[in-house]
């Protein structure tokens, strides 16, 4: 390839992020005759869509996340292979993945910017897919952040995503009961009849509060919240006494360019001894590798199953990313650039 191709922010979206809002470019590979030290040359092969993509696209309102500059390319959690490197933790020819943006080659301090080495075993597809970005935060939200207890009824929002529906299927396997929350009949069916949650909840058709009441009289004991607003308090409603909340995401407020609101009732938190937490996968940079290897053992155990959505095509990514919002995805939401991210070594 003999240009960079580059999709740039042209304008931050008021609502759903929609093809205009960016802008086609083309330009120079980037010179790497000369790289400074702990910086690396990454071609990018494949690229993830993750709902948190959105905040990045918003003013600069919250310093613990990005903001992609009007004119810059887009920011995206990608997967690809080294090309030049002057970092001694990464050789030419390694596959990685990290955190780059909408184009095909890449120059970032590894030093700085998570850069991760792909297992030999693995495509890129399946490095992030099964063992990417999105399973290893349902990993650590799970196992580090909540530590849930075998027995405990545990609940979680957009259980039919990619994270929550990893999510739920953790909660299972150590030994919970779990509620999952989807937006659709078919989305619930296959949250019970395939990822084995014990009971699903349609919340387009009925009241998350009041069934939640039905289902866990004797209150919530975990929730992994992905979705926060109406959400979030629905539950909050519901907590037992020592209740724990794991707080994910707000894919509620995603689109609204404003902060979602917090539980109206604080005071059910403070009387029922409740902890919420909030978490970044990069709060457990160095318990990744065994997040990785945990979650390859219950997926070839046949104890934890991963459905993935790719596409394909770079002039695909701004349409496809809309897809995240309109529930016009099945599965982790992937766009292969090259081929190449598709066939294991």
């Amino acid at each position: 390839m003999s240009v960079n191709r580059q999709w740039l922010l042209a304008r931050r979206p008021t609502d759903k992020a929609v093809r205009e809002d960016f802008e086609y470019r083309e330009s120079k590979i980037p010179d790497a005759s000369n790289l400074a030290p702990g910086h690396v040359l990454i071609r990018n092969q494949l690229f993830l869509h993750a709902p948190t993509m959105r905040n990045w696209m918003d003013p600069a309102s919250n310093s613990f996340y990005p903001t992609v500059g009007i004119g810059n390319p887009m920011l995206a959690t990608s997967a690809g292979v080294v090309v030049k490197s002057n970092n001694p933790r990464f050789a030419e020819g390694q596959r990685v993945t990290a955190i780059t943006a909408w184009e095909d080659y890449t120059i970032l301090n590894a030093d700085v910017w998570p850069v991760r080495p792909v297992l030999d075993e693995l495509s890129l597809v399946e490095a992030q897919g099964p063992v990417g970005m999105n399973a290893l935060t349902a990993y650590m939200g799970v196992t580090q952040v909540g530590r849930p207890k075998a027995g405990d009824l545990a609940v979680v929002s957009g259980a039919a995503g990619s994270t929550g529906s990893i999510a739920g299927q953790i909660l299972k396997i150590l030994g919970c009961r779990t509620v999952g929350i989807a937006g659709s009949q078919e989305k619930c069916d296959r949250l019970v009849s395939e990822l084995g949650f014990d009971v699903a909840i349609n919340y387009k058709t009925q009241d998350v509060e009041k069934t939640l009441r039905e289902i866990a009289p004797e209150g919530v004991n975990f929730f992994f919240d992905n979705v926060g607003g109406d959400m979030l308090q629905a539950v909050v409603e519901n907590v037992a006494k020592f209740a724990t909340i794991v707080l994910c995401g707000q894919i509620a407020g995603y689109n609204d360019g404003v902060p979602v609101p917090g539980p109206r009732n604080m005071m059910r938190l403070i009387y029922g001894s409740v902890r919420a937490e909030g978490f970044l996968l990069g709060d457990f940079e160095e318990q990744i590798p065994e997040g990785t290897r945990q979650i390859l053992e219950w997926i070839r155990s046949g104890k934890m199953v991963h459905r993935e959505d790719v596409r394909s095509g770079f002039d695909s990514l701004p349409d496809t990313f809309s897809d995240l919002f309109t529930g016009n995805n099945d599965g982790t939401l992937m766009v292969v650039t090259d081929e190449e991210a598709r066939t294991r070594p």
